[in-house]
């Protein structure tokens, strides 16, 4: 399954650095994390919802990571440990100053909802 989408410039996140930086650059801008499992069909349809109506201007410029979690395991249970959230997949988070400040997951994940906590 690709991460190729025009609208959104995904970064990976694979390792505790790339965390670390996630959490880091959300003191200057909003930070989305986005926790997909690519054998799950609602994570996909989650996925594609979430890009479908991406606009990084309507978003203040919020920096997108993707977490594969079949691939990065480790990863996403330190996501989980170091943000002080319940994990679940797909999961979205916003991370504002170092501390998530909204998650969802599920049928629950959509552009307007990440929207919303822009406005």
């Amino acid at each position: 399954m690709s991460k190729e989408n025009p609208s959104i410039d995904w970064k990976s996140l694979e390792s505790e650095e790339a965390l670390q930086q996630a959490i880091s650059e959300s003191s200057e801008h909003p930070v989305v994390i986005f926790k997909h499992s690519t054998s799950c069909s609602i994570s996909s349809m989650a996925k594609s919802r979430l890009e479908s109506g991406w606009n990084s201007e309507e978003v203040n410029d919020a920096r997108p990571y993707y977490l594969d979690l079949l691939s990065n395991r480790n990863i996403s249970n330190l996501v989980a440990q170091t943000l002080g959230v319940v994990h679940e997949s797909p999961q979205i988070l916003i991370l504002k100053d170092g501390k998530c400040v909204y998650n969802t997951s599920h049928m629950g994940i959509s552009f307007e909802g990440v929207k919303r906590q822009f406005s």
